[in-house]
C-alpha cells in the first residue's frame, strides 16, 4: 500500500465503523452499590413512589394553607401550637383550625395539613402561640407523593452508563443488583522490532514498550477489560497469528503498528487478511494520528493505531472509546469533561485535517489560560506534561492566540 493513503475525517469514520458492527451485548447481574461507570443492560422501572409520603421541603409549621389566606406582617394570623412531628416518625398529631405543629425539612406533615410555613415567616408569642405574617397556597413548601418518581416510571433506561447520582437514585428506590453490559474485552497488540518489555534494559536502537501499558489504561476507563496478547516483531505470520488469537478470545482488537511504511502497511495486509468485510479506512484528516486504520472482522472492530504514543493515545480516545462503549451497548459514550480558556500562543493547522493539539491550563491574572505542549507525537512527555487538548476545527487553518478555547480535559 502506497504512504499517499485516502484519508477520512473522523466522523465519517465513526459512521462507516459503527454501521459494520455487530453487537452481542451480553448482560450480568451486579451489586447496585458497585454497579458505576457500568453501562445499564436492561430498562429500570420504579418499584413505588418516591417520595412515599408527602414531606416538608424546609423547617418550619405545618398548617392548613386555608387558614393563612389574608396574613401579613401588619394584621398575622395566630395559630395554636399542637405538637411536632419528629423525622422518622408518622404523624402523631392533627390539625383543626388555627393550629400549627413544627415541621422539620424530609419530615411528614401534621394530619390535615397542606402546606408549610417558613420559619422565617412567623413570630413566636408564647409557647404555644405563634404569629405567621405571609400567607401559603395548599401545596406550598411541600413535596408531594411521587414528585420526584412514580411507580411503574422508567428512571433509568438500558444504555445509560451509570453514574454515582445514578445509584443515589436506585438505592432510594431499594433497588439493591441491576442489570449490566458485559464489559467488552479488548485484545492488544504491539509491534515493531524496537519493542522491549518496560522492565528490560533497551539495547542500541530498542525502545520500552508503552503502547501496551498506555492502551490498556485506556481499555479500563473506557469500561472494558484489556487482554495484552504480544509484543511482536515486524513480521507478517506472527502478527497475523497474534491477530487471530485476539480476535478469537475478544470483542475487540487493537493493534499498535509500528513507524515505518512498512510496518502501517503490514498492519492493514494483517487486519484485511482475517476476514469481511475487512480494511474499512486507511488514514483519517488528523494530526496526530493519520495512519490510523479501521477494520471490521465478523462484526468485531479491529483498530490499528500508530505506534507513535501520542497518535496512540489521542486515536484511541477519537475511535476505540466510542467502539468499546458501542460494544456495551451505550450509543452515548459520557463526554469528556471541558472547560474554556484563553490561547496563549497561535496553534498553526492546515485546512482539511482536524488536529488535537495538547495544552496546559495556566493562570494569568484572573484568566484561565491555554498554553500548548508543542512536542512531536512519539514523545510521550507531551501528553504527560499536558491537563487536555483543544480542537482545531477541518475548516480551519490554525487558532489565534487570544481566541476563547475549549480545553477537553484528560481525566
Amino acid at each position: 500500500m502506497s504512504e499517499f493513503f485516502n484519508v477520512m475525517p473522523s466522523g465519517e469514520a465513526h459512521e462507516l465503523l459503527f454501521r459494520s458492527l455487530s453487537v452481542r451485548t451480553r448482560a450480568e447481574k451486579v451489586p447496585t452499590a458497585g454497579a458505576s461507570g457500568r453501562v445499564l443492560a436492561k430498562d429500570i422501572y420504579s418499584p413505588e413512589d418516591l417520595p412515599a409520603f408527602a414531606r416538608s421541603s424546609m423547617d418550619g409549621f405545618s398548617v392548613r394553607a386555608s387558614d393563612t389566606f389574608g396574613a401579613s406582617e401588619g394584621m398575622p394570623a395566630y395559630f395554636e401550637v399542637v405538637g411536632e412531628v419528629p423525622m422518622g416518625s408518622g404523624p402523631s398529631v392533627g390539625l383543626a383550625a388555627g393550629q400549627a405543629a413544627r415541621a422539620y425539612t424530609g419530615g411528614m406533615l401534621a394530619g390535615g395539613a397542606d402546606a408549610v410555613v417558613m420559619v422565617e415567616n412567623t413570630q413566636a408569642v408564647d409557647e404555644r402561640t405563634i404569629e405567621v405574617n405571609r400567607p401559603v397556597a395548599p401545596g406550598e413548601n411541600v413535596i408531594q407523593v411521587g414528585e420526584d418518581v412514580r411507580r411503574g416510571d422508567v428512571v433509568i433506561p438500558a444504555g445509560r452508563v451509570l453514574r454515582p447520582q445514578d445509584i443515589g437514585g436506585l438505592m432510594a428506590l431499594g433497588i439493591m443488583e441491576v442489570s449490566v453490559a458485559q464489559k467488552p474485552r479488548v485484545a492488544i497488540v504491539s509491534t515493531g522490532d524496537e519493542l522491549v518489555p518496560p522492565a528490560g534494559s533497551p539495547g542500541p536502537g530498542q525502545v520500552r514498550d508503552i503502547n501496551t501499558y498506555t492502551i490498556s489504561a485506556l481499555v479500563e476507563k473506557a469500561g472494558g477489560v484489556p487482554v495484552p496478547i504480544a509484543l511482536v516483531p515486524d513480521e507478517y505470520e506472527t502478527q497475523r497469528l497474534a491477530a487471530v488469537e485476539g480476535l478469537g478470545r475478544c470483542d475487540m482488537l487493537v493493534f499498535s503498528a509500528g513507524s515505518s511504511v512498512s510496518a502501517r502497511d503490514m498492519t492493514a495486509r494483517v487486519l484485511g487478511s482475517l476476514g469481511s468485510p475487512g480494511v474499512l479506512v486507511h488514514g483519517l484528516a488528523h494530526k496526530p494520528g493519520k495512519p490510523t486504520i479501521i477494520a471490521v472482522v465478523d462484526g468485531k472492530p479491529a483498530i490499528g493505531l500508530p505506534g507513535n504514543p501520542v497518535s496512540a493515545a489521542v486515536v484511541f480516545g477519537m475511535i476505540c472509546r466510542p467502539a468499546i462503549y458501542r460494544l456495551a451497548g451505550c450509543t452515548e459514550p459520557p463526554r469528556a469533561p471541558s472547560l474554556s480558556a484563553r490561547l496563549l500562543r497561535d496553534i498553526p493547522s492546515v485546512a482539511g485535517r482536524e488536529d488535537h493539539a495538547q495544552v496546559r491550563l495556566v493562570m494569568e491574572g484572573a484568566d484561565l489560560c491555554a498554553a500548548p505542549v508543542f512536542g512531536k507525537s512519539n514523545l510521550i512527555y507531551t501528553l504527560v506534561r499536558s491537563d487536555g487538548a483543544v480542537i482545531v476545527p477541518l475548516e480551519r487553518g490554525g487558532l489565534y492566540a487570544g481566541e476563547t478555547v475549549t480545553v477537553f480535559l484528560h481525566t
